[in-house]
């Protein structure tokens, strides 16, 4: 029964996009809850970059690499100890997106990359925003080794495990860095979805007013390090992600 429901709620999500197409926004005003004050972070103006909205995250899409420029949750220990079991693994292109500017299963067909999640399908609260998860929009390529192992161990497992031990809500934003460029990183695929060459997650802790982010290359030899200061995340990335918040180390 339960993948009947799930394969069900795919269907359902996936054709949302033929009647909804204003909800691919150019801002968060319908999804606030995923961002500390309801303030989103601050990046430069994109012709191609859209807004979408899902149950447990938002994204900020970019239309000229095909990804995320980050995507944001808001995570508790109530909201994970509930989390459904298993997976879909149902991939879908969403169709918000203008065709144009979104990946397809195609575009990683044969890469050599992963789908990979920038939020996580273990971080979703319940079964329709675990098929939510599996938009290709929620993807960037993902070397699989680290996917699967270190991204996934001492990052994602990671920020989970702390947020079901603080007290309250933790915000986390996770996202691709291309270096030097979008343009002049390599891409997969005949829709050229670009390959990012560092992947980042900051994690804000609202009651401890506390803030770090994990800065890890995308590549199957890489191995866990400690996490940088959220100063040394804006400097690198050249966004701020937490606007008028001045968080502790």
């Amino acid at each position: 029964m339960r993948v009947i429901s799930l394969l069900a709620t795919i269907v359902v999500f996936a054709s949302l996009g033929n009647v909804a197409s204003a909800y691919a926004t150019e801002n968060f005003s319908a999804c606030p809850q995923f961002f500390e004050n309801g303030k989103s972070p601050v990046v430069l103006p994109d012709a191609t970059n859209r807004t979408l909205c899902y149950d447990s995250f938002a994204i900020l899409h970019s239309g000229r690499s095909k990804t995320p420029v980050f995507v944001a949750e808001k995570l508790s220990r109530a909201s994970l100890v509930n989390a459904p079991e298993g997976r879909t693994n149902r991939f879908y292109a969403d169709s918000r997106l203008r065709s144009s500017e979104r990946a397809t299963l195609e575009d990683y067909k044969g890469s050599g990359f992963d789908r990979g999640h920038m939020a996580p399908a273990g971080d979703m609260t319940t079964a329709q925003s675990m098929a939510q998860s599996f938009s290709l929009a929620n993807m960037v390529p993902q070397a699989p080794e680290h996917n699967r192992g270190t991204w996934a161990k001492s990052v994602e497992l990671a920020t989970r495990k702390y947020a079901v031990r603080t007290v309250g809500d933790v915000f986390v934003i996770t996202g691709p860095v291309f270096i030097p460029s979008i343009a002049q990183s390599p891409s997969i695929g005949p829709g050229h979805v670009h390959v990012p060459k560092y992947l980042f997650k900051l994690v804000y802790d609202q009651n401890q007013n506390r803030a770090w982010a994990y800065w890890q290359e995308n590549d199957n030899a890489t191995r866990a390090s400690r996490p940088i200061t959220y100063n040394e995340l804006v400097k690198r990335t050249g966004i701020e992600f937490l606007a008028g918040v001045s968080p502790r180390d």
